[in-house]
């Protein structure tokens, strides 16, 4: 039988955390599509309405029912707009540990959203569900991701060198692939005791996010 995380929702002061719904389909695409988003993701491009709406509907509740992880978006309490999304992946249920990764919308950026996110996520995790560790990976030069991973506790626990592709514009306006490093980062259930605010943190991309999943090319 495969183990699965249960489809939840949670809620800090600003926002909400919960499965995709069909509606988010034209804010997902318009999130994926942007410049930051294509750079540090391998989500496709060019991120559409039918990429959105095939990843809402097929890929992210399989992330949940395969037993690999879980997607939530992240939306903003007040005003229900889609903030962004955080991503569990390559859960291994035997040493109880799982990979984080997230993208933020541009208009939210620079408010502490991503932070808030994962740390309320990574609460969820090792409280209720007795995790042990969360992992997350960051590329060499996404400095706004390594500042998140330490606002919320992560201990940086080496390089993987060369071990990412991401894109990089071209002199014509294209896209091409470029090989870099990759960042380690551990979260363990007692690097975030008597953690409480996350407000004022860069929240930008992480890595991974939606072009986590192997299949990126049908289910974004």
């Amino acid at each position: 039988m495969t183990s699965t995380f249960p489809d939840i929702s949670l809620s800090t002061e600003r926002l909400t955390l919960r499965p995709f719904e069909e509606p988010d389909a034209d804010e997902l695409a318009a999130m994926m599509s942007d410049e930051l988003s294509v750079a540090w993701t391998s989500a496709p491009i060019p991120y559409t309405r039918r990429e959105a709406y095939d990843w809402i509907t097929r890929g992210a509740p399989a992330e949940r029912t395969e037993g690999r992880g879980i997607v939530l978006a992240v939306a903003e309490y007040l005003t229900h707009r889609l903030v962004g999304c955080v991503h569990l992946m390559n859960t291994d249920w035997r040493t109880l540990s799982t990979e984080v990764g997230y993208v933020v919308a541009p208009w939210a950026r620079g408010e502490g959203y991503a932070a808030e996110a994962v740390l309320a996520v990574a609460q969820w995790l090792f409280r209720d569900q007795k995790f042990e560790r969360l992992e997350l990976r960051t590329a060499a030069g996404n400095t706004a991701s390594q500042q998140v991973a330490q606002k919320i506790g992560c201990i940086s626990e080496g390089v993987l060198r060369n071990a990412l592709i991401v894109r990089s514009r071209t002199e014509d306006g294209g896209w091409t692939d470029i090989r870099t490093d990759l960042i380690v980062w551990g979260l363990l259930p007692e690097d975030i005791e008597g953690i409480e605010g996350v407000d004022g943190i860069e929240g930008l991309n992480g890595i991974d996010g939606l072009g986590s999943h192997p299949d990126a090319s049908t289910e974004g």
